[in-house]
């Protein structure tokens, strides 16, 4: 008996032990990241000191190279998720394989087409002129980038995704405010900027809704679903391709060739032709015996997603590495040449340090927004996952082809969300919907339907009544509130801490 009992207790001993290991290992691996982060940090730090061993400016370019490397970590951290977030919600990619796919774009839509110039002054919301005293401009350009790394670290601590290039203007805009005062700024650029907040959601969402509708209504809800979609997939692909080989030459390319607005409609119309002629006999082949029901349609879509999210991961590389590595380059120039210019070149070290910087980043912090933004907003299966690529690509087609300077954050994640709002819309008032559900009703009743009872999401159709319909809600409300705050204060914020940290710069230096 006492064998027995001290048996049970040791049992639960070790099961407590147990327990307190699983706990301890959970806290601590979020700081094995912030250990890796750190690593990398100083890895940079000696690689910079060993270059410009003995060089007065030293310790400047050390110090920016430093808070470059933590700004293009949190960029990788928060950025990345819009990008491959849809994929990995919609299940057509695990996420260990979307951060590799990530990963690899990144860095080569960086090195490849990341551009050999930037400008100095982002966005053009700082008269150069003001900042013409080299010691004040690398102050404050040093200022913009603690404070959009500051800021965006606190963003994907929330779980908020945040616009890294909103947060880069804002640092700019209150480092040069610091610097000159309040008539340095360009407020013109600046209001078309603050209207970007409200553009770039509205129009991302918009356009997602409308190519979900455009779904709904031509395949999912048709009677013959296979049929449906070997005519009209091959052309929602095609639409994709030819829209991400308009947005790649237009944004993602500027380094490798530079192309006039006919050119850009000429290769998109002439990727479009082509990837329908590739796809329609190969989705007409990949339907052959597959069941007349959603979940096939949903595997028709699963490849040409990875593609986007890998396209979408390579033009962002492009465009947003300039977040990290602009300012940068802009000091070490300044630091060399002991003047202000308003555009510079880009040193191959310097981008090496955003494209790692950005993948690390990803790797290591990227998981939790890219579960945000694919599953926790609102459900997302290949079809929807597709209109949210598709809207990105677009939408900032669109919005360069008007001049608006629109963020990919904003619109992927507006895209998101307005393809969860159209299906609460489409769920509460949608007569296309109910006729089609009834049919299903009357011809199983019959024991004649080739069609399965089944929901758009693979539920019974059981039909809810009218008022559950209206009630039911399909994107979380919680995170509209937290991410439209995000958005609203993230220029605001960056631009008063980007001040303070110019003043605490200036005291010191």
């Amino acid at each position: 008996m006492a064998d027995t009992f001290r048996k049970e207790t040791l049992d639960k001993d070790l099961s407590r032990v147990g327990e307190i290991g699983a706990a301890t290992s959970a806290l601590n691996r979020p700081m094995v990241g912030v250990g890796i982060a750190f690593l990398f940090m100083v890895l940079v730090i000696a690689f910079v000191s060993i270059g410009l061993s003995g060089s007065p400016a030293m310790i400047t370019i050390v110090a920016a190279a430093a808070i470059g490397a933590y700004m293009a970590m949190n960029i990788g951290a928060n950025d990345v998720a819009n990008n491959v977030g849809p994929a990995v919600g919609a299940k057509a990619m695990t996420m260990g394989g979307a951060l590799v796919i990530a990963a690899i774009c990144e860095s080569a839509g960086a090195l490849i087409a990341g551009g050999d110039v930037v400008n100095t002054i982002s966005k053009g919301i700082v008269n150069p002129a003001d900042l013409a005293e080299t010691h004040t401009f690398i102050a404050a350009m040093m200022a913009a980038l603690v404070a959009a790394g500051l800021w965006v670290n606190l963003a994907t601590a929330i779980n908020a995704p945040a616009s890294t290039t909103h947060s880069i203007v804002g640092g700019v805009m209150g480092g040069g405010i610091a610097a000159a005062g309040f008539s340095t700024v360009d407020w013109g650029i600046m209001g078309a900027i603050a209207a970007s907040w409200v553009i770039s959601p509205l129009l991302g969402g918009v356009i997602a809704a409308f190519f979900l509708y455009l779904v709904k209504s031509l395949v999912i809800y048709r009677e013959d679903k296979i049929a449906a979609a070997r005519r009209w997939v091959p052309i929602f692909i095609a639409v994709m391709f030819g829209a991400f080989a308009a947005y790649l030459t237009m944004k993602g390319l500027k380094k490798v060739i530079r192309v006039d607005g006919a050119t850009i409609w000429m290769i998109g119309a002439t990727s479009f032709a082509l990837s329908w002629a590739i796809f329609h006999p190969l989705i007409r082949s990949q339907s052959e015996g597959m069941e007349n029901r959603n979940q096939s349609i949903r595997k028709l879509f699963r490849i040409p997603l990875i593609i986007s999210a890998a396209l979408l991961s390579f033009a962002h590389g492009a465009n947003d590495v300039a977040n990290a590595v602009g300012p940068l380059a802009a000091i070490v120039n300044a630091t060399f040449a002991d003047t202000v210019s308003a555009k510079v070149g880009i040193p191959l070290w310097v981008m090496l340090i955003g494209a790692a910087g950005i993948s690390l980043g990803l790797l290591l912090f990227g998981p939790k927004l890219i579960r945000l933004v694919g599953s926790q907003i609102t459900k997302l299966n290949p079809m929807r996952a597709y209109c949210v690529a598709l809207s990105a690509a677009i939408t900032v087609i669109v919005a360069s082809y008007f001049g608006l300077p629109v963020s990919s954050t904003h619109i992927a994640v507006g895209a998101v969300f307005g393809v969860g709002f159209f299906r609460e819309f489409w769920t509460a008032r949608s007569k296309r919907r109910q006729r089609y559900l009834a049919m299903q009703r009357n011809q199983n009743g019959s024991m004649t339907s080739q069609i399965p009872l089944t929901s758009e999401d693979g539920a019974s159709d059981r039909a809810p009544s009218p008022e559950i319909i209206r009630q039911r809600r399909l994107v979380r409300r919680a995170h509209v509130s937290t991410i439209a705050a995000a958005w609203i204060i993230t220029v605001p914020a960056t631009a008063v801490l980007s001040a303070l940290i110019f003043y605490v710069i200036r005291a010191f230096v």
